[in-house]
């Protein structure tokens, strides 16, 4: 008796489609993945409104670029070193490495939210960048408010803070200048975390591209 064996395809649209509602897998087809969508986003630290921090530097598109902000602590120095830092809102890690250089640890989740005015779905990607630790990995979904690492400074480079930035390009991964430094490409964060502050709950997924960034002195995200 021979077996046939299923062709992959046909095996993961079979596999997707088995999947219950709300359910999230990491297999669905090459370059793709099945994420929920967000129901909204909150801040990255001092969850959820960023209680006990303030923006210590804001995002400017303009030399001298900022393509993020920087968030601090209120009681000043290095004491919020290893404080807790949040996913801004439920979607999948697509970046989580020590590249050393500027940036020291870095993770990056990649979000889908529908916008309200035009009702389409978007994507967006969070850049949380200097960290201490990495409490997560590449491929892993997350949830609004899971924490993904902890405030650092680089191994003492800069004053602990968490620069944070938040991406309309989902190509940019740690390549800031392979796009233009405007707001097609580059989102500013505390507008964007107002903006989408309460989205409504959907609880189909969607499928969200991966294997969109260029590899950074040998790290390759999702």
């Amino acid at each position: 008796m021979t077996v046939k064996r299923m062709p992959k395809p046909r095996l993961l649209a079979l596999l997707g489609a088995l999947l219950l509602p709300g359910m999230v897998t990491c297999a669905v087809a090459e370059g793709v993945v099945k994420v929920n969508l967000a129901d909204g986003f909150d801040f990255p630290v001092g969850k959820p409104d960023a209680t006990g921090y303030y923006k210590a530097r804001g995002m400017r598109l303009r030399s001298p670029q900022h393509f993020g902000e920087d968030w601090n602590g209120r009681a000043g120095g290095d004491s919020d070193l290893g404080d807790p830092i949040y996913s801004m809102g439920d979607g999948i890690v697509t970046f989580a490495y020590d590249v050393r250089n500027g940036w020291g640890n870095v993770v990056i989740v990649r979000h889908a939210y529908r916008d309200p005015a035009s009702r389409e779905v978007k994507f967006c990607d969070a850049l949380y960048g200097h960290l201490l630790s990495i409490t997560t990995t590449v491929g892993r979904p997350v949830k609004r408010g899971q924490q993904v690492g902890t405030l650092g400074s680089n191994r003492g480079m800069y004053p602990a803070h968490l620069h944070f930035e938040v991406r309309y390009d989902i190509h940019i991964g740690m390549q800031r200048t392979s796009v233009p430094a405007d707001t097609t490409h580059w989102a500013d964060p505390t507008q964007f975390i107002t903006k989408y502050r309460r989205l409504n709950r959907e609880w189909q997924p969607v499928a969200v591209p991966t294997g969109t960034y260029q590899e950074y002195n040998g790290f390759k995200g999702l």
